[in-house]
């Protein structure tokens, strides 16, 4: 009897339990709530929401101004005279104009129109100077000599303004690009995705270096249309050309391949960039004595010997 008893409250206590467990199953997804699973999906709903405002915005843009603006007819019919297809699909050439905030088709086409036109109106111009407006007492052939050397110079000066344009571009980006990084690593850590934190960078970041933030904001353009990340960020370093943003870019495309810490890798990124402006700058303070020198010599050493001489001077001619 007793046996039995303790059987059928053995069989209850198991059934108690079985339905326990059952109920803390049921209900265990609203109990415990995974965070992870919907951090992830946040974060992908905003990666969508971005990619979407940035294809509105891009759209909007379309219909007040042209992403692509034509070149000017003169330098299409030149282009298409001419036949300087070849000539447009250069690779370096793309490159060195994009480097140089010139991107487009019109942009390609616009260079190599006046590229040659340049040296036809340099000529043009030495001439009608050597021979009309100024007599040199110069043989006719040594004229057109002068004239030559104009037209090789109207050559050559649209890429010596395409690479001065350059360099300008590269020192402004370049001042700017620590503090860029400074305010990425404080976006990715607050818990911002990579477009995210590029697109509020290039907002802030404008008054400082417009050409950096227009770099940045094609970036952030790029991310959401190429189906490549790693594209995109290849493009940021191949426009800029400097080894800072290269560097950085390398990280960001390591850290999207392997999986790790995209603010880590920010944060150690941000303390070389500063430490090589620290560099760059204590070397340019130790290169300064060196360029005083010849300062010193031609207008400070002249006047100090004639305040030095000019008493004794003074005093001889009164005897």
């Amino acid at each position: 009897m007793m046996s039995s008893v303790n059987t059928d409250a053995l069989v209850a206590c198991m059934a108690a339990l079985s339905t326990f467990l059952a109920c803390i199953v049921v209900s265990w997804p609203y109990i415990y709530t995974d965070t992870l699973g919907q951090r992830m999906r946040q974060v992908a709903d905003e990666r969508a929401a971005l990619r979407i405002r940035e294809r509105s915005r891009l759209g909007d843009q379309k219909l007040t101004s042209s992403l692509r603006p034509k070149p000017k007819k003169v330098f299409t019919a030149i282009f298409e005279r001419f036949n300087l297809q070849t000539q447009a699909e250069d690779a370096d050439l793309i490159r060195r104009l994009s480097m140089a905030g010139y991107r487009g088709r019109a942009r390609v086409v616009t260079f190599l129109a006046i590229r040659l036109i340049a040296p036809v109106l340099a000529f043009a111009v030495a001439l009608l100077y050597l021979f009309v407006i100024v007599s040199l007492e110069q043989p006719a052939i040594m004229k057109l000599a002068y004239a030559f050397f104009a037209a090789a110079f109207g050559y050559y000066l649209p890429g010596i303004l395409v690479k001065n344009r350059t360099v300008k571009r590269q020192m402004s980006i370049r001042r700017a690009w620590p503090d860029a990084l400074d305010l990425m690593l404080i976006c990715v850590d607050s818990g911002m995705s990579v477009e995210g934190a590029l697109r509020k960078v290039a907002e802030e970041i404008g008054p400082q270096s417009v050409e950096l933030a227009e770099e940045l904001s094609l970036t952030t353009a790029e991310l959401s249309y190429l189906p490549d990340r790693r594209k995109a960020y290849a493009n940021l370093a191949e426009r800029t050309g400097l080894d800072g943003v290269k560097g950085v870019v390398t990280g960001l495309i390591q850290a999207e391949q392997y999986g790790t810490s995209i603010g880590q890798v920010l944060r150690v990124l941000a303390q070389e960039s500063r430490d090589a402006r620290m560099s760059e700058a204590e070397k340019k303070a130790h290169s300064l004595p060196p360029k005083l020198t010849v300062p010193m010599i031609l207008f400070f050493l002249p006047v100090l010997f004639a305040i030095i001489i000019t008493p004794a001077i003074i005093q001889i001619m009164n005897l």
